[in-house]
């Protein structure tokens, strides 16, 4: 291959062939989006991902600039995988003894193997066809870039105001990998995509936890999200109302994104959820042993929780449950000292809410995935 057109046509072809829904190609630039980088870890919006404050050999962050993290790097390959499965969303589910696990994470396989094995594909093919000696770099959540801003740059789609990249035939249910390569294709980069929001602000208005501060600005230490998987230890209890049930993750601001109506589904079989993963059961999850944590989330995104956390929060979805039947089972998790103290605390915790809805000082049995009003990982735009 001689032209730089050829070399992007055949990269799109290799992309396709091995899975992806959409690729494209961005130059290795400090785009403007980059920018506000910094500011957001300063304000400490980052929580306790203290990885996304990796910085270069100077102290610059290297999120913030690729060109400084990686300056060999000249072209940056998107590609995204759609994950959406053909289950109801988790603003339609009701039953007060289950609970919400992310529709990213309930597959068969996690997600960070899958998007990296074809896009390992793509790079054997890339080295294998190019004449001239390359080097490149595969990344799944791990590189020191912020993926979205190239994937937006790439034409991939436009970041919405829930900060995830929404693509105008597939929705925003992505999974972004990446490929840093030394090749030198920001001439024909595509056009960046338009952002198409326009005047809605539904994502907004659903976050339960106010995590989504202002269009395109989320402060992760109230993202259900971040509390759910990266959180640990105590989870502020001003926060956890606002949780409802969510065990893993969140879904809510995709969930009623308007782009996401006719988002097509995956058939995929790696996507496709492990038996009784979509809307599982609460007790079972708050009491799993170790060794059925082990067997059954071996090989699954959920393993980020730890045990623990998975508990945590399982006990505080039983709290946000609304029923009473679960008051004998928080009441052994708190009292048992043998317990990890995370769990018994919170469990405690739950214990008095449902107490307290039954004594009538907060409206009870309200079964709900996230409350019927506002109470009080994505970057920032």
């Amino acid at each position: 291959m001689e032209s730089q057109t050829k070399i992007v046509e055949f990269i799109k072809n290799a992309a396709k062939d091995v899975g992806f829904d959409a690729s494209g190609i961005a130059p290795v630039r400090d785009f403007p989006e980059l920018s506000h980088f910094p500011e957001w870890i300063a304000a400490g919006r980052a929580g306790e991902m203290k990885y996304m404050e990796a910085r270069d050999e100077s102290g610059k962050l290297k999120r913030a600039s690729l060109k400084s993290a990686a300056p060999w790097a000249r072209s940056v390959i998107v590609c995204a995988l759609n994950y959406n499965t053909d289950y109801p969303y988790s603003t339609n589910f009701k039953n007060p003894e289950s609970g919400w696990i992310a529709r990213y994470a309930w597959g068969k396989e996690d997600y960070h193997d899958s998007v990296l094995g074809k896009l390992r594909k793509i790079e054997t093919q890339l080295k294998e066809s190019v004449p001239s000696e390359i080097t490149t770099r595969c990344y799944v959540d791990t590189g020191p870039l912020v993926e979205r801003v190239y994937a937006k740059y790439a034409g991939v789609g436009w970041i919405g105001k829930n900060t995830c990249i929404i693509n105008q035939k597939l929705g925003s249910w992505l999974f972004l990998g990446v490929i840093l390569t030394s090749l030198e294709l920001e001439s024909v980069a595509d056009i960046p995509a338009p952002d198409r929001c326009g005047s809605c602000t539904r994502c907004i208005d659903a976050c339960p936890t106010d995590a989504l501060l202002d269009p395109y600005q989320l402060d992760a230490t109230k993202c259900i999200s971040y509390l759910t998987i990266e959180k640990r230890g105590e989870v502020p209890e001003e926060i956890r109302e606002g949780m409802g049930r969510h065990l893993f993750g969140c879904d809510i601001c995709q969930d009623v994104c308007p782009w996401n109506r006719k988002s097509p589904a995956s058939a995929a079989p790696e996507f496709q959820p492990r038996e009784g993963l979509v809307n599982p059961a609460l007790a079972w999850l708050a009491e799993i042993s170790e060794e059925e944590f082990r067997q059954k989330f071996r090989g699954s995104a959920i393993r980020r929780a730890k045990r623990t956390g998975l508990r945590r929060n399982a006990v505080i979805a039983l709290g946000n449950s609304g029923d009473m039947t679960f008051l004998s089972l928080l009441k052994k998790l708190s009292e048992d000292q043998a317990q990890d103290s995370v769990v018994r605390e919170h469990a405690q915790w739950a214990k008095n809410k449902l107490e307290s809805s039954l004594a009538g000082h907060s409206p009870a049995n309200q079964p709900t995935n996230q409350p019927s009003a506002k109470s009080p990982l994505r970057i920032p735009r």
